[in-house]
């Protein structure tokens, strides 16, 4: 891991809170990393699930105090999408080696899917020391978390996938837990019909909850 990534691991520490986006139009990327700064909430993973991720990523990137990442990364392709328009980390659903070793070339942070305790080991492995757990509520949420921190204690984890504001203060109280992402400050629709009001609000919510630990 280079310095340049883990110092953006660590600025992802810092905020905690990670909002999933799925963005339908780009436009909406300025707005949408406004509301979410003005709530203290100040980085974001934009997917690659709609054509729109790309040119997002590419508006908001240059953003003061702000970590952007790119999402559902599948590829090398991806990575080099990603790190072009501005990205400095990658997220991926699954362990993709040829993912991981696109975003060393490139020298961005990348934060793989795991699933399993085989997964984990061979991240170590890889030279990793961070990932993202996914889907984390249907592999048994805080629960596999503790579990894997027994034999893991050095790894950091940012569960993903059916994280809600009512579950995660358990998750960040975990000791392994650096971060968590989720899709509920600011869900699709929220953003389609414009409600930056509500999702600075929500922001704001889930900004006292990383600050209440």
């Amino acid at each position: 891991m280079t310095e340049q990534t883990s110092a953006t691991l660590d600025r992802i520490s810092r905020v905690g809170i990670v909002p999933v986006i799925v963005l339908d139009d780009a436009a909406h990327a300025e707005p949408l990393v406004a509301a979410l700064a003005a709530g203290g909430v100040r980085a974001i993973e934009i997917t690659f699930r709609t054509a729109a991720g790309e040119a997002a990523i590419r508006a908001v990137a240059d953003t003061p105090d702000f970590v952007v990442g790119a999402g559902t990364v599948l590829t090398p392709v991806d990575v080099d999408r990603a790190a072009d328009a501005g990205a400095t980390f990658v997220v991926s659903p699954g362990l993709d080696e040829s993912v991981l070793e696109r975003a060393t070339d490139l020298g961005i942070a990348a934060l793989p899917g795991v699933a399993t305790a085989t997964e984990v080991q061979r991240a170590l492995r890889l030279g990793l020391d961070a990932v993202k757990l996914f889907p984390a509520r249907q592999l048994g949420g805080v629960a596999m978390v503790a579990a894997l921190a027994g034999p893991f204690p050095t790894v950091r984890i940012m569960p993903s996938g059916g994280v809600t504001v009512d579950d995660a203060p358990a998750y960040l109280a975990q000791p392994t837990v650096f971060a968590i992402s989720g899709g509920w400050i600011a869900s699709r629709a929220a953003i389609a019909d414009g409600d930056f009001g509500g999702i600075e609000i929500r922001a704001r919510q889930a900004a006292s909850l990383r600050g209440s630990l």
